[in-house]
């Protein structure tokens, strides 16, 4: 861990790892979900909109080498990024044929400044033939593979309509792990069925299955979710800003401080947006969280359990 920081930032990671600025770029290879498609469900979770959290200057009518290259040109002259990871982020992007997964994970690396692949999932879409298939990216590029947990409560994982429990999470990640995987895991901070003790005990939970990185989300309401309507219809309480921040401290402090931490906070379409205004306020909130940490003199890992080490 880069000890100018109290938690594992990806950016540091990154530049430890390939010596230079790195930068994520992100597609839309047209992939579904099994909680839209009729596999487990239709309407997707409750807090999926239409775009599946698509980066807003992703173009998904061009091919997946076209969205790479434009996407390279933006992120170059934006952050002066030497190497890229193409980020396969809307959806889940595992949900297909492995011939197709290989043609389009084969198109993402065809670039000489692309370092690797990101590849956004869920833990029951993981098969045996697309074990075999990521274990074999695994070897020959640097690769992460995301899984959402979203929260460690099935009473909540139920209330989202997510499809699955936290067992099922629990055993896919298990069997990516068996194969050497690099694993990520996506929590959302506000949902309003958990509360602090189911926040820890994701932590604890990523611990104990030796996740190697973890993205933390704050619920916002989109109208372009079904959770927008549901909102609208009978508004519940959001988190503000203060109450997040504290909460997103409480996580760090508890998770093992190998785990590189990927995002702090959302990134919401203002167009869209509901509430809370303050999710917005993006370098804000992530200031906020490291000058919460500064404040109380912690950093990742410092509140860790050891007795679920492993």
């Amino acid at each position: 861990m880069d000890r100018s920081f109290r938690y594992n930032n990806l950016s540091a990671h990154l530049r430890e790892v390939f010596g230079c600025r790195v930068q994520r770029v992100a597609v839309d290879a047209g992939f579904t979900c099994p909680n839209r498609d009729g596999t487990l469900g239709v309407g997707g979770c409750l807090y999926c909109d239409e775009a599946g959290s698509r980066a807003a200057y992703v173009e998904p009518r061009f091919s997946i080498r076209e969205q790479v290259r434009r996407g390279i040109e933006q992120m170059r002259r934006r952050y002066k990024a030497e190497k890229f990871l193409v980020y396969f982020q809307p959806y889940t992007n595992t949900h297909a044929p492995v011939e197709r997964l290989r043609a389009l994970y084969d198109e993402a690396l065809d670039h000489p400044d692309v370092a690797g692949l990101m590849i956004g999932s869920r833990a029951d879409c993981l098969g045996g033939e697309v074990l075999d298939l990521l274990e074999e990216y695994h070897r020959r590029t640097y690769l992460w593979l995301e899984l959402g947990l979203q929260s460690a409560s099935d009473k909540t994982l139920n209330w989202i309509g997510r499809g699955r429990d936290v067992a099922t999470f629990e055993r896919g990640a298990r069997q990516a792990k068996a194969r050497g995987l690099r694993l990520c895991a996506h929590l959302i901070i506000g949902l309003p069925t958990d509360r602090r003790e189911d926040h820890l005990a994701a932590a604890e939970l990523l611990n104990r299955l030796g996740f190697d990185g973890l993205k933390i989300h704050c619920l916002y309401v989109s109208r372009d979710a079904p959770l927008g309507a549901a909102f609208e219809r009978e508004p519940f309480p959001l988190m503000t800003r203060r109450q997040y921040v504290a909460r997103v401290c409480d996580v760090l402090e508890r998770l093992d401080p190998r785990i590189v931490i990927h995002r702090l906070t959302s990134d919401a379409d203002r167009r869209a947006l509901i509430a809370p205004a303050w999710c917005l306020d993006k370098r804000g909130v992530v200031a906020d969280i490291e000058a919460e940490l500064e404040r109380r003199d912690s950093r990742q890992g410092s509140r860790r359990s050891t007795s679920h080490c492993g």
